[in-house]
């Protein structure tokens, strides 16, 4: 490992957690690179949208979930190794 970069991971770790949070993110942004800076405020709020909306389908029943063994049988059945 480069001296750089072993002393950005130090100063990294030394951050409060939210702090390393935040900046964990941002590199990981910048590897997407499919999304403008200023647009990944509307991708959160679109992806908290569609998590409020599938929780509410949840927790009144209009959708039923299924077992962890049933999800894995519809997933193998579609993608076989």
């Amino acid at each position: 490992m480069a001296p750089e970069v072993a002393e950005v991971k130090r100063a990294l770790l030394a951050l409060p957690e939210r702090d390393r949070a935040a900046v964990i993110r941002a590199g990981l942004m910048s590897l997407d690179g499919h999304v403008a800076p200023g647009e990944q405020d509307e991708v959160d709020a679109a992806w908290r949208a569609e998590v409020d909306s599938r929780l509410v389908d949840v927790l009144s029943s209009a959708v039923q979930l299924g077992t962890f063994e049933q999800t894995r049988a519809r997933f193998t059945a579609k993608h076989p190794a």
